[in-house]
């Protein structure tokens, strides 16, 4: 039997092998890139031009830092503001007679006020001090410093002349550049002294009470005991002359007061603006009105709302123009890099790995930008704070949203750019690069 011996001409048959699953193919041509060497091409990426990247991220720290900086002073200041409202203006009620409607149409006032209603008021709980406010009616009488009229210059003013009682001045927290107050003595008496505020003093060219300077009110004299420095309520008082009720009433026929001021401990203002219409008119107490202010925490919340509206606009355009840049810069960094995004996808690197790289370095440079621009906003707060000698407020999360939100402005600002290095084909890229 004889061998059959192989012809060399003779082709030798082709062996089929069976085709790969399409997700194996993708896993092996997959498993040669890690998430470390990710990481490591992303540091790479942005240590490669440190100050082209710190010039980056500048625009996203300055915006952070600005809205950090926006929120953290907005709530110092809304809770100075409101220490301050609640000092004084939480501490006010003012007391005035309704207006009716009169016969032939015009508006009269109710029930008066009674000339005793400082002693009444203080009598209750809660009450600081309090005192009468009236405008006097001086008809064409005009206001001077000298017994005559001196042709060389002008010596006759239109000043407001005001009654009061010797409480209002403490009800009204004001101070003295010199002199003194009237006091009950005064009133009782029906002295012809006067308290000057420091405008009509500055008018009336008066500057030292020491020598009992005089004013004439038309033909009338009154002796000036002191001049008003500023008064934190009624700021018409520092640009009129105060004198006693009872001086009023006798010289001017002022019939009662108009207005009682009062000054409240903090809290009880509700409660005396009930109060003050029963103890001052028993009969008819809903012929007075008593103003009592608003509540503070609606008031803290209105000035921070105002105040973040105001200036929250300015951070969210910072925002934007660091976002902007943050992409403007990722894209140039893809063009420059196409022959490498060429090669890495020649050696298996799939568009999702291309993809990742270039959204994980915005993303870091956008987390790198809101930890320095939280940093630069706490300082700001602090120092901008110390300066003013206030005490700085700031919500307890912002520090930490900041930097999320760095993250989340370089991750939507370095998508585009991601999909686009994605979409580059390797012969193209490596064609284009050479």
């Amino acid at each position: 039997m004889t061998s059959r011996q192989s012809d060399p001409t003779t082709p030798l048959p082709i062996q089929v092998l069976p085709k790969q699953p399409e997700h194996q193919r993708s896993r092996a041509s997959t498993s040669i890139f890690s998430l470390r060497d990710i990481l490591n091409e992303v540091i790479i990426g942005l240590t490669a031009r440190p100050g082209r990247t710190i010039l980056t991220a500048l625009g996203t720290v300055l915006g952070v830092g600005a809205l950090v900086t926006t929120l953290g002073l907005a709530k110092t200041a809304g809770s100075q503001i409101v220490s301050r409202f609640d000092e004084l203006e939480a501490t006010q009620v003012t007391v005035e007679a309704k207006e009716r409607p009169g016969r032939s149409g015009s508006n009269q006032r109710g029930i008066a006020l009674p000339w005793d209603a400082q002693d009444r008021l203080e009598r209750l709980n809660g009450v600081s001090s309090a005192g009468t406010t009236s405008e006097v009616n001086t008809g064409e009488s005009l206001l001077r410093s000298v017994p005559v009229n001196d042709p060389s210059g002008q010596t006759e003013f239109q000043v407001p002349l005001i009654a009061a009682s010797p409480g209002l001045f403490d009800a009204a927290q004001s101070q003295l550049r010199t002199g003194r107050f009237f006091d009950q003595g005064h009133d009782d008496r029906a002295d012809a002294v006067a308290v000057i505020g420091s405008g009509a003093a500055e008018r009336l060219n008066i500057t030292r009470v020491d020598n009992a300077p005089t004013i004439f009110v038309g033909e009338q004299p009154l002796t000036v005991i002191g001049i008003l420095e500023s008064t934190r309520r009624e700021p018409s008082l520092l640009n009129a002359v105060i004198i006693p009720n009872q001086h009023a009433e006798q010289r001017y026929g002022l019939t009662s007061p108009t207005k009682l001021v009062i000054d409240v401990e903090i809290g009880a203002a509700e409660l005396i603006a009930d109060q003050a219409p029963v103890v001052l008119a028993p009969n008819n107490p809903d012929q007075l009105q008593a103003i009592a202010p608003p509540s503070p925490k609606g008031v803290k919340s209105s000035v921070e709302s105002d105040v973040n509206s105001l200036f929250l606009v300015l951070g969210a355009v910072s925002l934007i123009v660091g976002g902007i840049g943050i992409a403007n810069v990722t894209l140039v960094s893809v063009l420059e890099r196409t022959g490498e995004i060429g090669l890495r996808r020649a050696l298996g690197a799939t568009r999702r790995h291309i993809a990742t790289q270039f959204i994980t370095e915005s993303t870091a440079l956008g987390l790198l930008a809101g930890l320095l621009g939280a940093c630069l906003g706490v300082v700001a707060i602090v120092g901008v704070s110390a300066s003013r000698q206030w005490t700085p407020v700031l919500e307890p999360w912002l520090p930490a949203a900041a930097p999320a939100l760095g993250a989340l402005i370089g991750l939507l600002a370095g998508t585009y750019p991601a999909l686009k290095a994605a979409t580059i084909e390797p012969i193209a890229a490596l064609r284009g690069n050479n």
